[in-house]
């Protein structure tokens, strides 16, 4: 989820400049909410002064959210073709196309917007046109690296320029705000090249129906599978929307040309079982993705069976290993073989291992190293590494840390807020919105609702009724005995009330609120959210 400012200028006239905006996904902690994003409030409040957007490539966690925030930020959108394409299929769905300025840029091109000199970076990545971003000012020069590897052959697009980068560091790089996704892991993430050859040798293996699980923006693990089920005299059906959506982005700007046409999911099912290739979605265990529908026997075109194969062509991503076994429990039990990478050579990392940033440092040679893009051990264990080759200054920044970058250096000399927002239905809503928190509450202890009826007199005439989601209905103590007893407690706390406050509607709903909730902690041992409503006859 990925925002990041930079701004130049004196503070009364400051301009400003967004490199990337992307999105994170919801989980378990966030029920109901399978998007979230940065708040932009800081440069919302500064958005006159907002230049432009520049997206360094087309991964929802640095693109994602310019949808969504657009008309709140109404700046133009600076990108290469392959995510400006992207870019303006998100717009479009939200009727946005004609309103947003989306300009398409060059590959290592270079262009102004307004004191920011830029020049984009050809780097490697596991989609296609990743940029890294040089940000030239009067004061200096900063390399922003976004995402990247080294991969010196590269399945699509250029290999990583290295002379451009030489040269920018000839040139005097005042600081590299990098990548740290892998900065734990020793050695180099791996080339495509290789990732062919072993899918080639495995879907070659393969009796049955096969099935490639990968995400769907890594056109070049997707041209990988092609090639491996077109060398084993497979046809390829692509299986889920996004699919759909990157094939039809690459074939834009020239990739996957020459491929044969897919085949439609409709006429898949009639192809011998060892001559097609499933191409799907959900990699992630994702419960909409198309992967899930097949391991459930919902998806209305395409079944896998006993004697089929499918191949996770990409790694766990943490947080999602729950649902990701829950997937392949279900695929096993339908008699369907398991491939991962620790099966086989069927995945590379898009991310830079430890030598491969000890490459980017040899070659840029910055004066300030500032981490980014990982876990806080992430960013420690990078700036640790950066001061081990030498570089003269590090920063560790959190989440909203505004950073003056200097020839001699740079400090933290201030902080902005930074919070998340969650795309509750249609609904952009605080992350710390009453919602959220009683959805939580909801899912851990349920809800009770309880009514009653008082005349003006203050008499009870009705009630307690008393109904319970989320209840536990056990042996021990039966749901109907759980809710009389709380209508009991009910009463009991209503028959405690004075003859004034029993006139009162709103002192009764507190009282019996408050009752209701001590007895259902003192018989299940949990506080249910309960909601009274006492009306008057």
């Amino acid at each position: 989820m990925n925002l990041n400012l930079y701004g130049y200028g004196p503070e009364e006239d400051r301009k400003w400049l967004i490199v990337d905006f992307g999105v994170t996904f919801g989980d378990l902690s966030t029920p109901g909410i399978d998007v979230i994003l940065p708040d932009p409030k800081f440069i919302e409040e500064r958005s006159e002064d907002l230049l432009g957007i520049v997206l360094t490539h087309g991964h929802e966690d640095h693109m994602g959210a310019v949808a969504h925030m657009w008309e709140r930020l109404r700046c133009p959108i600076y990108a290469t073709p392959f995510t400006a394409w992207l870019m303006r299929d998100r717009l479009a769905e939200r009727g946005l196309l004609k309103k947003a300025e989306v300009h398409e840029i060059g590959l290592s091109s270079r262009f102004e917007i307004g004191p920011f000199d830029l020049q984009m970076i050809t780097l490697t990545h596991s989609i296609p046109e990743p940029n890294g971003l040089a940000i030239r000012t009067p004061a200096g020069l900063v390399l922003h690296t976004g995402d990247w590897k080294i991969d010196a052959d590269p399945l699509l697009g250029e290999s990583t320029d290295v002379a451009a980068i030489e040269a920018l560091a000839d040139e005097g790089v005042m600081a590299m705000v990098c990548d740290s996704t892998n900065v734990f892991t020793p050695g180099e993430a791996g080339s495509e090249l290789g990732v062919r050859d072993s899918l080639i040798e495995l879907v070659g293996e393969q009796t049955g129906r096969v099935a490639i699980a990968a995400f769907a923006s890594n056109v070049a693990r997707l041209q990988t599978a092609i090639e491996a089920a077109e060398a084993n005299g497979r046809r390829v059906c692509l299986v889920g929307r996004s699919m759909h959506r990157m094939t039809a982005a690459a074939k834009a700007v020239g990739m996957l040309s020459a491929t044969q046409p897919f085949v439609e999911e409709e006429e898949a099912g009639y192809f011998p079982h060892n001559k097609i290739l499933y191409l799907c979605t959900g990699s992630q265990g994702e419960p909409r993705a198309a992967l899930s529908r097949i391991a459930t026997n919902s998806h209305r075109n395409v079944t896998l069976n006993d004697g089929d194969a499918v191949i996770f062509s990409s790694r766990i991503i943490p947080g999602n290993e729950k649902g990701i076994f829950e997937l392949m429990n279900q695929l096993a039990s339908r008699g369907v073989k398991i491939i991962t990478e620790k099966d086989r050579h069927v995945h590379v990392s898009g991310h830079p291992c430890r030598d491969e940033l000890r490459q980017m440092y040899e070659w840029a040679r910055p004066n300030v190293a500032i981490p980014v893009h990982g876990e806080r051990r992430h960013l420690i264990e990078h700036a640790s590494l950066a001061s081990s080759l030498g570089v003269p200054h590090t920063l560790t920044p959190h989440n909203g840390a505004i950073i003056r970058i200097t020839r001699d250096g740079a400090e933290i000399v201030d902080e902005a807020p930074a919070g998340r927002l969650h795309l509750d239905g249609k609904f952009l809503v605080d992350a710390q919105a009453e919602s959220i928190r009683e959805r939580r509450k909801l899912s851990h202890a349920g809800i009770v609702t309880l009514a009653v009826s008082v005349d003006p007199r203050g008499q009870l005439i009705a009630g307690p009724d008393v109904r319970g989601i989320g209840l536990p209905d056990s042996s021990e103590f039966d749901l109907d005995d759980f809710l009389d007893a709380l209508a009991d407690a009910a009463e009991r706390a209503f028959d405690g009330l004075g003859k004034k406050e029993r006139r009162d509607l709103e002192t009764i709903e507190e009282a019996l609120r408050r009752a209701v909730r001590r007895e259902a902690d003192r018989i299940w041992g949990k506080k249910p959210i309960v909601e009274i409503m006492a009306l008057s006859a």
